[in-house]
Order: structure tokens, then sequence, then C-alpha cells
């Protein structure tokens, strides 16, 4: 069911319409009925049409007018390409084709090139279509001119879009109120449930899904990247600090070290808070990364007791380094933001590995990424480009009078499954013939009276950019034909044979839609998801017991293996890459009708365990020591908790009506317990491969609030052992909380 707009959707709809009719209207009179340049006037019109209204520009006024001015010379050179090839319908279709796939694939570009596809796609629609005449090519040109000036100076004067509160700032307030809970946490021993509950509260507010698109940091360039791996850090030291209601031990001033630790992540996301308000350098992770070495150190000279207290404060030290963990990697991401191109040693360089990447390459690599059967991108570019290509071919082949219409009716009809294309279809048919019957009585009521078409043009247009948005497909449909039914009349003899071109025009383009939608991929992303999750898990499921083999060796007399293939940088990559294109799949699917819910599995929770077991893959060497000392009880332990969350992460893989139980041997048992060295080792495996079970025994749950694939928080209780296990995960992985989902950007985790 189609949400019911708010009041200041309403009010946006309307001032969007002032500015979009004010660009049009302008432009298209005086060239009419001044100048008699109808072709330039017709390119005029259309040209804040495509990028004002079929192209939903995000952000503010001066955010938009900078968008347009960036699409303009696409837009020229589109109208130039669409001249050149009007010279046949092979050539053409051909050129739809191309452009079609080039323009919907560059959505993986985020945000801001997939809102400009749209209104850009029209641009070569428009000249494609005969009579080929090359020589009005300057005519074309300067009427998009003309419209897009005109737009740029709405978008900025007349009553533009207020202005929001960019990325920067919403994580530089985030940072400031974690710094704030670092030195509770410091002086204390944990936060307050007020205090916990603000930090969750504004760990949501960073969901990719509540940034608005205009700041969403989902772009492929080096800002971007560092600002969505700001944001994941961001949400999960947020989240670890709330968390810390739950810390082991008692309530009283941790210890010396940990106390230390946690000023020092205080002072490094105040820095980092400066730096992204515009108030100083961007502070690299240096000074942070060398107490976390001395925080080591200490863990690592911990005494020959191994008492029930002594455990429980290893496991609270887990806890405060994993508040630290994600306080080192937002700091150094806002660092390669700012420009920095080195990352510090002890810090996952394939974490930053954008950092000296050209902006060339990124767009490469993102566009190569993408480049799979198992990509919704690739699928959806497929789609529009097979769909436009066939409409162009129809409308060519059948001479129709107005072709354009059929490829517009498809560009703003097709939906991304068959069941919403064919929603779309009927309320685009209904409002048609309504609005071609308005069409053909207003047209015969007034005959060939251009004033007065010119007249009408202006409330009509307002009315239709107005209304239509908000009130549906049907009626933008139906007052969009009564309005391009008055702009014709005015460039050519008036008649009510018009509207029942329009009519036919739009039953063809729905026609060639619905085929396309039934033919490629008509149930959308809901299969693609459930594919692509069920990769990723199978192929992270392997790094669970390399990880922990990197860390306890099998004992030689365990009656296993003697070691364990350590952890492969080609494996980490290929789980990156599909992790990528599963959050893909996700995003499109929440979009979709039905959404990712359904009462099927738990699609974030399967996400949120594969970016946990990947940033554990990455962090946990990194931050033990060598675990030569590790006696046979407890190594034993670590392989087969490993192993048996490994066979759970393939099961869940295959998505069992019930579930998987994943939760039985993560608790480290009393006979594992060891003194010295090896202890910290353990209870930072305890702790990941709890997190890792519960996400795994979620994966079969009902589903709760969908949210967001890689943010963290407390995990849901599930009645199992795995959820009384200690509660701060090891590294940047900790408990998961739910949040709703953002587009594909690329986030590494």
């Amino acid at each position: 069911m189609r949400a019911r707009p708010s009041a200041d959707d309403r009010v946006q709809a309307l001032r969007r319409a002032v500015r979009i009719t004010a660009a049009a209207t302008v432009g298209f009179l005086p060239l009419v009925y001044w100048l008699d340049a109808p072709v330039a006037a017709l390119y005029a019109l259309f040209t804040p049409i495509a990028l004002g209204a079929l192209s939903p520009l995000p952000g503010s006024g001066r955010d938009r007018a900078s968008l347009v001015v960036r699409a303009l010379p696409w837009a020229l050179g589109l109208v130039a390409l669409g001249t050149a090839l009007a010279v046949g319908t092979a050539a053409a279709v051909g050129g739809m084709l191309v452009v079609g796939f080039v323009l919907s694939f560059g959505a993986a570009g985020g945000p801001r090139p997939a809102a400009a596809a749209p209104g850009l796609q029209l641009f070569y629609i428009l000249a494609s279509f005969p009579p080929y005449a090359p020589d009005t090519l300057p005519e074309r040109l300067a009427g998009v001119l003309v419209g897009g000036v005109l737009l740029v100076t709405a978008e900025s004067l007349l009553l533009p879009a207020p202005a929001v509160a960019s990325c920067r700032l919403r994580l530089a307030e985030a940072l400031d109120l974690a710094a704030s809970a670092a030195v509770q946490a410091a002086r204390r021993g944990a936060v307050d449930g007020a205090a916990a509950r603000r930090l969750r509260a504004a760990g949501q507010e960073l969901r990719m899904s509540r940034l608005p698109p205009s700041v969403r940091p989902a772009g492929v360039g080096r800002t971007d990247r560092a600002l969505a791996q700001t944001a994941m850090a961001v949400r999960r030291l947020l989240d670890q600090l709330a968390g810390s209601v739950r810390w082991p031990a008692d309530r009283a001033a941790p210890e010396a070290a940990s106390a230390l630790l946690l000023r020092e992540v205080a002072d490094a996301c105040r820095g980092s808070a400066r730096a992204l308000r515009g108030r100083g350098p961007a502070p690299g992770p240096a000074a942070l990364s060398e107490v976390v070495a001395d925080f080591l150190r200490t863990r690592a000279s911990t005494g020959d007791t191994a008492d029930d207290a002594a455990v429980a404060v290893e496991r609270r030290r887990s806890a405060v380094l994993a508040v630290a963990v994600p306080a080192l990697i937002a700091q150094t991401a806002v660092a390669v933001g700012a420009g920095a191109r080195e990352v510090p040693p002890g810090i996952p360089r394939e974490q930053f590995w954008y950092a000296d990447e050209p902006t060339v390459r990124l767009w490469l690599r993102r566009l190569a990424g993408n480049m799979t059967a198992q990509s919704v991108v690739l699928q959806s570019a497929l789609r529009t480009a097979a769909g436009l290509g066939a409409a162009r071919l129809v409308a060519g082949t059948l001479d129709l009078q107005h072709g354009f219409w059929v490829l517009l009716a498809v560009l703003t009809l097709g939906r991304t499954t068959v069941r919403a294309t064919w929603s779309a279809v009927r309320a685009g048919i209904l409002g048609t013939f309504f609005g071609a019957s308005a069409a053909g009585l207003l047209v015969l009521g007034v005959g060939d009276a251009p004033g007065v078409y010119a007249m009408i043009m202006v409330p009509l247009m307002l009315l239709a950019f107005a209304v239509g948005p908000v009130a549906g497909t049907a009626w933008a449909q139906g007052l969009f034909t009564v309005l391009v039914a008055t702009a014709f009349a005015q460039l050519s003899s008036a008649s009510w044979r018009i509207a029942e071109t329009r009519m036919l025009d739009v039953l063809t383009g729905c026609a060639v839609g619905l085929l396309c939608g039934v033919l490629a991929w008509p149930a959308g992303a809901r299969e693609e998801l459930r594919r692509s999750v069920s990769d990723l898990l199978r192929s992270v499921a392997p790094l669970v017991p390399a990880t922990a083999g990197a860390l306890v060796p099998a004992p030689e007399r365990s009656g296993g293996a003697a070691g364990t293939v350590p952890v492969s940088a080609q494996e980490l990559d290929r789980a990156v890459h599909r992790l990528r294109l599963a959050e893909a799949a996700y995003a499109q699917c929440r979009s979709e009708p039905g959404g990712a819910g359904g009462g099927g599995p738990d699609w974030l929770a399967a996400l949120n365990s594969a970016v946990h077991v990947l940033i554990g893959a990455r962090w946990l060497p990194r931050l033990s020591r060598d675990p030569t000392a590790v006696p046979g009880p407890s190594a034993i332990w670590a392989r087969e908790a490993a192993l048996g969350l490994q066979v759970a992460t393939v099961r869940a893989a295959s998505f069992p009506p019930g579930g998987v139980s994943a939760g039985e041997a993560v608790r480290m048992p009393g006979a594992a317990v060891c003194a010295g060295p090896a202890l910290p080792v353990l209870t930072d495996l305890e702790n990941w491969f709890a997190v890792l079970a519960a996400e795994l025994e979620a994966v079969g749950a009902p589903q709760q609030d969908p949210g967001e694939a890689g943010a963290d928080g407390p995990a849901r209780a599930r009645g199992t052992k795995a959820l009384r296990a200690p509660s701060g995960a090891v590294g940047p992985a900790g408990p998961r909380h739910r949040s709703p989902p953002g587009p594909p950007g690329v986030r590494p985790p």
C-alpha cells in the first residue's frame, strides 16, 4: 500500500512545482510567441521537466542547482547523439540500448547519478525520433541551455529547498556524544541507562535510511567511502558504549589501563569531531594506536591466577578493547577522508584500500564489481535498456506519430518487479484515459487558439507537478496528459486526435514495459537476495575456524589437524565482494512491495553475521599475542566451537524453517579457562563466538523492524546459551541493534 504523503511532502511538492513551472514556462512561452522558435521551445520546456520532475534530484536548492549544472553537459551530448542517430530506426534503437544501459548502470555510483539518470534518458529519447533534422541541432542545444539555466536559477532563488545537516555534522555530533560516554565509562566503569539510550538513538540516526539522499555517503569517491566507513564505525562505537551497562565485573571504576584507553578514545573522538566540523586538521590514529598497544601489553602480562574474578576482569578488558577498535577505524577513516594516503601500522590496510586510489580507478572498481549476473544494479540496467530499446523499435517500426511517449511510459511506469509494474501500469492507463478524454474535450472546446492554451498552461503545469507526485500514478499520468496536449497545441495545429495518439502510445509503452517485467527478473530483488545472502554465508563460514586457528592453533594430540589454514586475503576479498552484492540486493528489496520482510529469513541478521565474521577475521589476529602457551583443553574448545559455528553458518545459508542452533558450545567451559597470556585470547574468541552465534540464530527468527546491514547494537534475547555469554564482542564486532537499510552504497567492513 502506498504511504500517505505527509504535510511536509505536500509543501515540498508545491514548492518544486513552482520552480519547475517557472523555469519551463519562462523559457517555452517567449521562444514560441516572441522568437518563433518552436524546436528550441520544445527542449526548453522538457529540460526543467526532465531534470526537475522526472529526476528527483536530492538536496537543498543549492545542491540541486549544482547537480543540474553538472548534468547539462551530459544532456547536451545526449541530444546531439540522439539527433545524429535519428537517421534510422536501427541506429536509434542501438543508441537507445547503449544509453539506457549506461545511464541506468551509473546508479552504482550512488544516489546522485541514480537520481539524474531518468531525466537524462529523456534527452536522448526526445532527440532520437523523426524527423531526422541535424540542421536543427543548434536550436535543440540552445533550448536545453535555456531550460537548464532557468532551472538552475529557479532552484537557487525561487523557494529553494531547505538545507539539511550534512553527514559530517551528524558524525561530529555522534562522536562528541561517544566522547562523553567514554569519559563516563572511564570514571564509573559503565555508562548509565539514560546515556545508553541516547547512544543507541544517536546510532539509529546514522543509519543510511535515516540520512537524506543528498548527504548519504554512498558515492564512489574517496571522501564518500571514508564517510561511509566512519558512519559504520561510529555506529558500532556508540552501540559498544551503550552496551557497557552490561559489562562484566563490578560497576567500580575500571583498572588503570582500561580507564586510560577509554580516555584516549574520548580524545580521539573529540579530535575527529573537530576535523569533521572543519575546525582543525584530522588527527591520525597514532596516539590511540599507541595506547591500544600498551593496553595489549598489559593484557599479555596477566598473572597466573585463573579464578572467576580474573576471568571477569579479562572479559571486561575485552569489552573495553571492543570500544577502542571502532574508534580507531573511525579516526583513520576521517583522516583518509581529509586527504591522508597512508594507513598507520597495526591497522588493516585492506580496510582502507581506497586511500591512495585515483577516482577513475575507484569508479572502475565499483562498476567491475557490479558486472555480474548477481548484481541487482546490472539486472535493473539490463531491464531498463531492453525495455527502452524494445519500445524504440516498436515506435519506429509502427511509425507512431509521437513515439517518444511510448518510451516515456516505459521509463516512468517500469518497476523492478512485475507485480509493481502491473500496479503502476493499471494506474497509468486509468489516469491516461481520463487525461486523454479531458485533453480531447479541451481541444474540441478551445480549437486552434494558442493564446488560450498559453493561459491554461501555467496553472495546469503547477497543478500537475504539485498534485501528481503526492496523489499517485493515476493523477500524475492524467494531469501530464492534459499538460502535453496544451503544450503541443501551441506548437502545431490543435486536433483532438492528439489525445488519441497519447492514449495509444501509453498503451503501447505499458505493454512493452509489462513484457520486459515478465521476462527479465520478474520477482525483483527477493530471489536474488536469497541467492546472494546464501553465497555470502557460505563464503564467510571457513573464515571462522581459520581465524580461531590463527589465534589458537590446534594441539597435535587433539585428534584433529595439527594446524589450521590461516585467513586468506583472497577469501576475504571474495567475501567482501559478495557482501556488497547482498547489501545492494537487500536495499533494493526493501524498496519493493512487501519489502524484505514477509515472514521469511531475517536477512539483516544474516548480513550482520557476515560483517562480524569479516571484522573479526581482520582484527583478532592483530589484537592478540602469540598464543603458543594455550593449553590443550582451551585449544580443543576454541577449535570445536569454531567448527560448530562454521557448520551452523553453512546450515543457515540454506535458511531452514526452524533456523539454526549455534550457541551450545560458544561459552568457554571452566575446564578450558587458563591463566597467563592466553586468557585474553580466549575471552576475545569467546565474545566473538557469542555474537556470531546470536546472529546466526536470529536468521531463522521472525523479523522485527527490518533494518540496515552492518549496524550494531544489543542482540535480541533468543533464550540460547550464546546470548548468556558476555556482551562485549571483540574488536568492532559488537552485539547487533536493528536498523533500517540504506542504498546499495559500498561500505567495506
